[in-house]
């Protein structure tokens, strides 16, 4: 596998080999686009356009010590390739230009200088109603629109798949994980072992999850959280669908309402989502809460830490929360 740089002489080289940069096109600039964790990526400036190029490796870009199939941006260019037939889909993502699938490289169009709604777990801040329908219609579109029934292949995307599998619902009940959560936020890991040493909820954890591998018949995002939606001058946009696959809606959706808790959003704002929601597709709620607590578990007590400002209370209260609704 070629490993890309920012050498501009080097990525020049590698891009006009593919077709992808015109004889005459130079690259005046490179950057990083956003706070992505899992590739390396980087958003190509040339006189004319720009374009984004992203790299998949055997390794999580910001924590290389973690391991992750090579080619994932292959299953992410397989999601875009199932959206093109569908317009509200297609024009809410970016397009394919190309792809290299010897080296996992995926070629993008440019949705612009947007920034993610990560902004949203800062506190005092309130999801727009607009951009929260725009979210959940996205979604809702996509899991009535892309199905086995409609859809010539199915993407299983297994190893991504057993990858989040692991940290969403093991990982964060290992003893000895190498997460000492106090330097999250003093106090949290004395807080956090009641639920780490907790037998009942650890097997109830676990059905969910044994449930998150069986294949499902429609197509889902797989990792729909505040870090996935863009805000740009067109509009909300969707990205980095790596995790994708078929499954339950109701893993999506419930991964979702965890972010707007932890959030610590309205809980208006949270009835909103799932009435917005059902009013377009079905869903098992019951299913779709377990999930949700599942998902505000992991994040809470587990590797994939968030940018939370909640303080230790709050968090023990969802975390609780999460307990009732995974046991009783």
């Amino acid at each position: 596998m070629i490993k890309l740089n920012t050498n501009i002489d080097s990525l020049t080289s590698y891009l006009k080999s593919k077709n992808w940069l015109k004889e005459d096109e130079v690259i005046t600039a490179l950057e990083k686009p956003g706070e992505g964790n899992m590739n390396f990526t980087l958003r190509v400036i040339t006189k004319a356009r720009t374009f984004i190029i992203k790299q998949s490796r055997e390794y999580v870009e910001k924590y290389p010590q973690v391991a992750a199939p090579a080619e994932r941006v292959l299953r992410e260019a397989e999601f875009y390739e199932l959206i093109e037939t569908v317009p509200t889909l297609k024009e809410m993502m970016p397009t394919l230009i190309g792809l290299d699938k010897e080296n996992s490289v995926m070629v993008m169009d440019d949705l612009g200088n947007g920034s993610d709604f990560t902004y949203l777990y800062q506190e005092g801040k309130v999801f727009l109603e607009e951009d929260l329908f725009a979210v959940i219609d996205f979604i809702a579109t996509l899991h009535t629109s892309i199905s086995t029934d409609t859809c010539p292949y199915k993407i299983t995307n297994c190893e991504m798949r057993e990858l989040n599998h692991e940290h969403i619902f093991n990982y964060p009940y290992l003893k000895d994980n190498g997460i000492n959560l106090d330097d999250v936020l003093p106090g949290l890991q004395q807080e956090a072992n009641v639920f780490i040493e907790d037998e009942i909820l650890k097997t109830e954890v676990q059905k969910l999850g044994k449930l998150y591998l069986k294949d499902g018949d429609i197509l889902l995002h797989g990792d729909y959280f505040p870090g996935s939606w863009l805000a740009t001058v067109s509009g909300v946009k969707i990205i980095d669908p790596e995790f994708c696959f078929f499954g339950l809606a109701e893993f999506e959706i419930g991964v979702t309402l965890a972010h707007l808790k932890m959030a610590d959003q309205p809980n208006d704002i949270i009835k909103k989502a799932i009435d917005r929601y059902t009013s377009l597709a079905d869903l098992n709620v019951e299913l779709c809460y377990k999930y949700m607590a599942v998902e505000m578990l992991r994040r809470i007590i587990g590797l994939a830490q968030l940018p939370l400002e909640i303080d230790l209370k709050k968090r023990v209260e969802l975390l609780t929360e999460a307990r009732e609704i995974l046991v009783n």
